[in-house]
């Protein structure tokens, strides 16, 4: 049939040749004789290309009956005329624009059919994602059932998923009334009497017993360590039990306390080296434990007698941990019990659990009863030393015990070591000056180190916040230091202390009562390895802290006054302070200044005692009776009387009358004869002030009146 489309050749079909025509097929009703073009080529698929020659000497049969035809009208052309050979002929013939036009059509057939193959594809990849997100969660929900029955097959199930509920409410104590919690606290018990050690040994049921025990009675906390006994070893080295141990303790009364101990006893060697139980028995043994509880726990790391003999203490003669009093009871025992507290002693040293109470006693306790200078003294520095991190020393400098160690062993070390070990505490030196053991620490550097410029460089750049480039942030920093109970300690000792030491009760205002002894132990030790006089130690040390400090008091003046840890300060640092570069002089003026500037320091006690000390020009030794005036003088006489000057008389009839009774009696005071004709005009003032209640105000009044009589 005419116009029947049929398959395009390939390449292939063609051995790579294209077909053109010219003859267009009619697309009318009747369709018109083709003519053959000569030299037109037929396109034929695989099969024709093999053609026998028969069919070629048809070709060109037919092609000649065609010319013939074209005299023939198309109203007399009939399709059944056509034999199918000459049809086929004809569609060979097509023209190469519609070839072009078929080309095209079978390229966008090939793209749908692509493009719904990719999408067969992707909705495959669809569905089986989405299989397998189905069949995870099926696993998932299979698994948590499977573990649900798990948990319900182990003892207590419902007893622990029920009590977990009620900690669930109770936890959030602020959103629970009072009487619902007393409801909730009762049920909760009902539901751990007698299960107790089944709740401890998991870390999410013993939050509930430890909520038990917050919100428990006296009564109910006894019941639950009783039901606990004998297993408070086995909790200390649980990770989530020990925590309850710290509950019980922490609410728990003496009678617990004793249960708890009481089991520790004969398993401390044990339980120092176990990384859970090392924490927790420390902690009981540092805050909780008696005296008694403390020699007993101490003892044990004396050697395992100590810990299986601990029975033969009577009540007469209470246990000791001295070490040196058991040496000289039993001295035979000396070599096995050195060796066995120093091997404890460095294994926990080995182990990086540098930071437990009792190990520095123990390393107290050995160093008190080595021989100094013995290579056994020797060896024990450099255990200490060994430390590269310098965690020991560091964590030595926070306990009583340690801080005690550490003065004695900077004291007997060589100048070397001492600079060894002062590097361990860079970064940790203002941190130690406000803590009640570390600043002991900083006084013995003082001590003994020769190389001030060496302590200089150590310890002021950090103590002082001299590394600090504002100076706004610095001087506010070193203020707060200044008027801290501990933390001024390091900061003033140098100024306020006693090179000759003569004068013991000088420093009683600044220094805790336990200071003293470990002080006058370092400096006996100083005698034989420090060659430095200790003045010249103090001077070079003042004239390094010195210039910072004068910067302080210039900038901060009238904050300092306004507390008396302030005006201590003040007067201290500018008794001696260096006066080489002339801060000191510009310090004392700001002072002066400050003192007129704010109205109530003629009411300040603290201020009055600090003016008087300044214009006296001295400190008062309290045991000659008189004042120790300093030299070169300070005069700050004529400095503060010029910024009071017009104001004498009231400061003759206020609260710091002494001030002015200072300034009368001083005997550098260039102008004393025009104060006393002040005083004189206003002499109807004070001697109604004389008259007036008793205190410091009439007191001073009458002597003022004395003086210009």
């Amino acid at each position: 049939m005419v116009g029947v489309k049929r398959r395009v050749d390939t390449g292939d079909d063609r051995k790579g040749k294209r077909t053109k025509t010219k003859t267009a097929v009619s697309t009318k009703g009747k369709s018109a004789p083709v003519k053959a073009q000569k030299g037109s080529k037929s396109a034929t698929n695989g099969k024709d290309v093999k053609g026998s020659k028969k069919d070629k000497k048809a070709l060109k049969k037919k092609a000649v009956e065609e010319e013939e035809d074209d005299e023939i009208s198309e109203d007399d052309f009939d399709v059944d005329d056509i034999e199918d050979s000459e049809i086929e002929d004809v569609e060979d013939d097509v023209d190469m624009d519609d070839v072009d036009v078929e080309d095209d059509e079978d390229e966008s057939d090939e793209n749908k059919e692509e493009y719904k193959d990719k999408k067969k594809v992707n909705s495959k990849a669809q569905e089986d994602e989405e299989a397998k997100k189905t069949s995870s969660r099926e696993s998932h929900i299979k698994q948590k059932a499977l573990l649900q029955e798990r948990k319900a097959a182990k003892p207590n199930a419902d007893q622990i998923a029920r009590s977990k509920k009620l900690w669930e409410r109770l936890r959030r104590k602020s959103h629970v009334p009072l009487k619902e919690r007393k409801k909730l606290i009762a049920e909760l018990f009902d539901i751990i009497t007698g299960r107790v050690k089944d709740f401890v040994f998991k870390h999410d049921s013993v939050r509930v017993i430890q909520t038990a025990l917050k919100y428990a009675n006296v009564e109910q906390r006894k019941q639950i360590a009783h039901e606990l006994k004998g297993s408070y070893v086995e909790l200390a080295q649980s990770k989530y039990a020990k925590f309850l141990i710290g509950k019980l303790i922490v609410h728990g009364d003496s009678e617990i306390r004793d249960l708890i101990i009481a089991e520790f006893y004969g398993k401390v060697k044990r339980l120092i080296r176990h990384p859970e139980g090392s924490w927790i028995l420390d902690d009981i043994y540092r805050t909780v434990a008696t005296q008694e509880q403390q020699a007993n726990l101490l003892r044990e790391w004396y050697g395992a007698e100590f810990a299986i003999f601990r029975d033969n203490n009577t009540k007469d003669k209470k246990p000791t941990a001295d070490l040196s009093k058991i040496l000289e009871e039993d001295p035979a025992k000396r070599s096995p019990i050195m060796h066995f507290l120093l091997e404890l002693i460095n294994q926990l040293i080995q182990k990086k659990t540098t930071g437990f109470t009792m190990l520095h006693d123990a390393m107290l306790q050995y160093f008190l009863n080595v021989k100094p200078g013995t290579s056994d003294a020797t060896e024990f520095i450099e255990l200490i030393k060994g430390d590269e991190e310098g965690d020991l020393v560091k964590n030595l400098a926070f306990t009583k015990s340690g801080a005690h160690l550490m003065c004695l062993a900077l004291a007997y070390s060589t100048a070397k070591d001492r600079k060894h070990l002062t590097r361990f505490y860079k970064d940790t030196i203002k941190m130690m000056a406000g803590d009640l053991h570390g600043h002991l620490v900083l006084l013995a550097a003082y001590e003994v180190i020769d190389d001030t410029k060496l302590t200089a460089k150590l310890i002021f750049p950090e103590l002082l916040n001299q590394n600090i480039a504002d100076e706004e942030a610095r001087n506010e920093e070193l203020l707060y230091q200044s008027t801290d109970l501990t933390a001024r300690i390091p900061i003033l000792y140098p100024f306020a202390s006693d090179p000759n030491n003569t004068n013991t009760k000088r420093l009683k205002w600044l220094l805790p009562e336990q200071d003293f002894a470990i002080l006058d132990e370092i400096r006996s030790i100083r005698k034989e390895t420090s060659k430095k006089d200790p003045a010249v130690r103090r001077m070079e040390l003042i004239k390094a802290a010195s210039p910072t400090l004068l910067d302080l008091i210039t900038a901060r003046a009238e904050s300092l006054l306004t507390t008396s840890f302030g005006c201590q300060f003040l007067s201290e640092v500018l008794f001696d302070a260096d006066d080489s570069d002339g801060k000191k002089h510009t310090a004392l003026s700001a002072v002066a200044t400050a003192a007129k500037s704010r109205s109530d320091t003629k009411d300040s006690p603290f201020v009055g005692r600090m003016l008087k000390s300044l214009v006296q020009g001295g400190r008062f030794n309290v045991t000659e009776k008189k004042v120790e005036k300093v030299s070169p003088p300070l005069g700050f006489d004529a400095l503060f009387y010029e910024q009071i000057s017009d104001e004498i008389m009231a400061w003759a009839t206020g609260s710091n009358v002494y001030v002015i009774v200072a300034l009368v009696e001083s005997e550098d005071f260039e102008k004393k004869n025009e104060l006393i004709k002040a005083l004189k005009k206003g002499k109807k003032d004070l001697e109604t002030a004389a008259k007036g209640e008793k205190g410091p105000t009439a007191s001073g009044a009458k002597l003022l009146l004395e003086k210009i009589a």
